[in-house]
């Protein structure tokens, strides 16, 4: 009997061993997944917006801004970024019905119809041979930036299309690239008249000032009188006074570098006056007031390399802009990172091609009800909408956010 009990004593602890080891499986793979966390909720809207006319395709989508009418406009970079299979009805001679590449700006209203269309070369302006980013602001003129060969302007239009001003000339500043399209030296980031591929503009309606994110050859912020156009102070990494030499490869293991890299990819002014610039390459958000003085900087995703995590931001529209979206085009996904902390609590999306996937997110926008858009480029070509269902618990790693009632 000693031994038998023995023998079923030693099955029992192998029994429990067993289930320690599942049970630490289970936890591993929960911890995985992500703990719940209180965070902004969202489910991707599949039927926004509705489908274009007139065979129109998207580019490379490379811009996007709600306006006061929860409008949403976007840029993209039509006929150049489709292959000759996508635009068989433009190119000499035609190979079919479809498609044509659709006009560089895009308006579409609340429910995903478009309302107008416009864009391209014309008199009195150099359009960008790159158009990058796209802004609507508190006069609603609508600011267009480039980061192609060249582009050392900025563009103001009327909500229509009418030219209204240029700012810098064309071919100033050209500079080497790489396979990327990303500066590799060269740029003027002291230059008082012209830019550096520009890749964003945020306009604050209180100072009437326009923030720069200059760019893509320049590695600076620029803030400029939003009715002139004139230079009134810049600054680059740390509030120092911007360095365009080449930095080299980013590493993740080396002290944070004290100069931006290009490109320089966002700066978006807070309610508070807090600017948040995009170090896209050097994967972090710094953080200044607005004469330029440094305050904090937070890394999102340390380790990505590439063309790097930190890509474009929106603010949550409650009162204290309480949560940052963040769009990251390497990593394919979007976080969520409180404002005042920089730490981030969830994220979501994953790489692919269905609603709610992302190949490329490259620009985020919110509107007045707090949903969130977002456009792709490379070969993503699309903008999509994230309907908000406001604070709840979500995972950390939330993956594809698909409608519940369709799951």
């Amino acid at each position: 009997m000693t031994r038998r009990h023995l023998a079923i004593g030693a099955t029992l602890l192998m029994v429990l061993a067993a289930l320690g080891v599942v049970q630490a499986r289970l936890q591993q793979a929960a911890a995985a997944q992500g703990a719940m966390v209180r965070a902004p909720m969202f489910e991707v809207d599949p039927l926004w917006p509705k489908p274009l006319p007139n065979h129109w395709l998207l580019g490379s989508t490379i811009g996007v801004f709600a306006d006061e009418r929860d409008h949403v406009w976007i840029i993209h970079r039509s006929s150049a970024t489709l292959n000759n299979n996508e635009r068989g009805a433009e190119i000499t001679p035609p190979t079919g019905e479809c498609c044509v590449g659709a006009p560089p700006v895009l308006e579409f209203d609340e429910a995903g119809n478009l309302v107008s269309s416009w864009g391209g070369p014309g008199q009195g302006y150099e359009w960008p041979s790159s158009n990058h980013g796209i802004t609507v602001d508190h006069k609603g003129n609508v600011w267009i930036g480039g980061n192609g060969a060249g582009d050392s302007h900025i563009l103001k239009f009327t909500k229509t299309g009418k030219f209204l001003a240029q700012y810098g000339r064309a071919n100033v500043h050209r500079g080497p690239t790489n396979a990327e399209g990303l500066s590799t030296y060269g740029g003027d980031s002291n230059d008082p008249q012209n830019f550096g591929r520009v890749a964003k503009i945020f306009v604050d309606p209180r100072a009437n000032e326009a923030y720069i994110a200059d760019g893509y050859l320049n590695k600076r912020v620029a803030v400029l009188d939003a009715d002139t156009g004139k230079l009134k102070r810049h600054w680059g990494a740390y509030g120092n006074k911007p360095d365009d030499r080449n930095l080299g490869p980013y590493d993740p293991d080396a002290p944070p570098a004290q100069q931006f890299r290009n490109p320089v990819h966002c700066a978006d002014l807070a309610s508070d006056g807090l600017l948040y610039v995009c170090d896209r390459m050097n994967d972090r958000i710094q953080v200044f007031q607005k004469d330029g003085k440094f305050v904090k900087e937070g890394f999102i995703a340390r380790r990505s390399l590439g063309e790097g995590s930190v890509w474009d931001i929106a603010f949550s529209r409650d009162a204290q802009q309480t949560y940052i979206f963040l769009a990251d085009g390497r990593n394919m996904k979007v976080h969520i990172l409180r404002r005042d902390t920089l730490e981030e609590l969830t994220s979501f999306g994953d790489g692919g091609r269905q609603p709610g996937q992302f190949f490329g997110v490259h620009s985020i926008a919110v509107d007045s009800k707090g949903n969130l858009y977002t456009t792709e480029t490379y070969e993503g070509k699309r903008v999509q909408k994230f309907v908000y269902k406001g604070i709840g618990s979500v995972r950390r790693n939330q993956g594809v956010i698909w409608p519940r009632s369709a799951r």
